[in-house]
């Protein structure tokens, strides 16, 4: 799909050239740069540990370098009652949910703005949610939700870029969330600190497979793209197979003729720490902690049903499984998946307008852009995620946020609802979140925000509070010039 030269050089690092970018799970060659020379240990190297196309030893150094940071952080704020996380599921629903049709009803409103579904109760006395998302309903003690986001870009190129990096006027390096958390934060488990579970469409830029001026080493790893994705029964995980032609006992061999050559040092990691991290990459190729956490079919049959056999429902059940395995954050794009019969299309389920929701010819309708097709399966696979995460007790240590990149007209037309970032809705539980509380609240078109506006900034500095990173905290090439978040957290959300 697209180029990228993985280059390792004389001292062992990664040169990267990207032409396009590229995720851990794409097919990446390894070719010498013709400015460098390649040494013997390069090839052992390259043989013995690239597993899934690159030096994963490097990469995993890498990736590292952030450890002895996140330390000092989490040592800084103990005590001062935030940091309960110790993960985030981000779910992305791309292409900007209805706010109207969903959580924040206008039922008093003229039809064309309140819509075809009536608000139900919840289980939590005030709160009032669509009557599509009746399992929801019943679990609002679990969730919080912000009806007063706001964002000024109305495009989806734009405006998921601020979404996703929680900068108000992000710059083409800027991170995602999930590199920012795979540097300061990086897992101590065998598998990779950031994963993206389904792809984005072609009308955003694929920043969101690099990992910005961070460089590749905080990239996610990405599963699933269009069809084929955990949903399909024929899905097979391949990105930590062994390169094509190599056994695990060939792999083996060359592993053992690395470790008896003399050790150097790679970059600021000492030979014997560099070891470390040739253990960790030859485990995760060989191993299979790694394989099983990928492998829905270790799930019992009920769990996997429970979720919703569509691709929003079996890719959360995965990052719920990713989550326990340790992987700090899990973006999973809330595609509802399309009804059998019709034709797919691509994986942007919330951009309702124009001529998408056919055949129905409805934003109301059931088609793989109608709300009565989506908001169901929603409902089904979310309060699953829940009520999971809850038994199983990992809820409180995990953060789950639910936003798109913006909200929808107030006003239904004959396109259905168009893009607007002046109002929208973001759903908050877990990781310290207070259950059941409103915060903000809008206008009677459900249009404009009244009071306590969240920015995206706001929104990201949220998610860093929850998880322990103060938002002022400083990074950039030169280690200072850029913040995380120009934002305030919400702390009312926190218990």
């Amino acid at each position: 799909m697209y180029d990228t030269a993985v280059v390792l050089n004389d001292a062992g690092c990664k040169n990267i050239r990207v032409s396009h970018p590229i995720s851990w799970g794409s097919p990446m060659a390894l070719i010498p740069d013709q400015s460098s020379r390649w040494t013997r240990r390069n090839l052992l190297q390259v043989g013995a540990v690239s597993g899934v196309g690159l030096s994963l030893s490097s990469l995993l150094a890498q990736q590292s370098r952030g450890a002895e940071f996140s330390t000092d952080v989490q040592r800084s704020v103990a005590g001062t009652g935030f940091g309960r996380a110790k993960s985030c599921l981000f779910i992305l629903q791309y292409g900007g949910a209805p706010q109207q049709d969903m959580w924040d009803m206008k039922p008093h409103a003229v039809e064309e703005i309140r819509g075809a579904f009536q608000p139900i109760d919840t289980n939590v006395p005030g709160i009032q949610i669509c009557e599509k998302m009746p399992l929801l309903s019943r679990q609002a003690d679990k969730y919080s939700l912000v009806r007063s986001m706001t964002t000024w870009d109305g495009g989806h190129d734009g405006a998921m870029h601020i979404c996703m990096t929680g900068q108000q006027r992000p710059t083409e390096h800027s991170p995602y969330y999930g590199s920012l958390l795979s540097k300061f934060l990086p897992t101590s488990s065998q598998l990779p600190s950031y994963v993206w579970v389904q792809n984005l469409a072609g009308d955003v830029r694929p920043w969101y497979l690099t990992g910005g001026l961070l460089g590749m080493s905080h990239s996610p790893l990405r599963v699933g793209t269009d069809l084929d994705n955990p949903s399909n029964p024929a899905f097979k995980f391949t990105a930590f197979d062994p390169p094509e032609g190599s056994s695990i006992s060939r792999l083996s061999d060359r592993y053992q003729l690395l470790g008896a050559l003399d050790q150097q040092q790679v970059g600021t990691v000492s030979s014997g720490e560099f070891r470390q991290f040739q253990d960790k990459a030859f485990d995760l190729v060989t191993g299979t902690e790694a394989r099983e956490a990928f492998d829905l079919d270790l799930e019992r049959v009920e769990t996997r049903d429970r979720y919703g056999r569509h691709p929003l429902g079996q890719n959360l059940l995965m990052a719920r499984r990713l989550i326990e395995s340790g992987v700090r954050l899990v973006t999973v794009v809330a595609w509802a998946g399309t009804p059998a019969g019709e034709q797919f299309r691509n994986v942007q389920t919330w951009d309702m307008h124009g001529v998408l929701y056919q055949p129905d010819d409805s934003i109301f309708g059931r088609s793989a852009y109608g709300l009565s097709w989506v908001l169901p399966n929603l409902d089904q696979g979310i309060s699953a995620l829940l009520e999971d995460m809850h038994q199983r007790g990992i809820l409180e240590e995990t953060l789950v946020v639910m936003v798109g990149e913006f909200g929808r007209t107030p006003k239904v037309n004959a396109r259905g609802r168009d893009h607007w970032p002046s109002c929208y809705t973001a759903m908050f539980a877990g990781g310290g979140i207070r259950g059941g509380k409103l915060h903000g609240s809008t206008n009677g078109e459900a249009g404009y925000v009244l009071d306590n506006p969240v920015t995206p900034a706001d929104f990201g500095a949220t998610m860093f509070h929850a998880l322990g990173i103060p938002p002022e905290t400083r990074y950039g090439l030169d280690g200072f010039s850029n913040k995380i978040s120009e934002g305030q957290p919400v702390v009312d959300l926190f218990s």
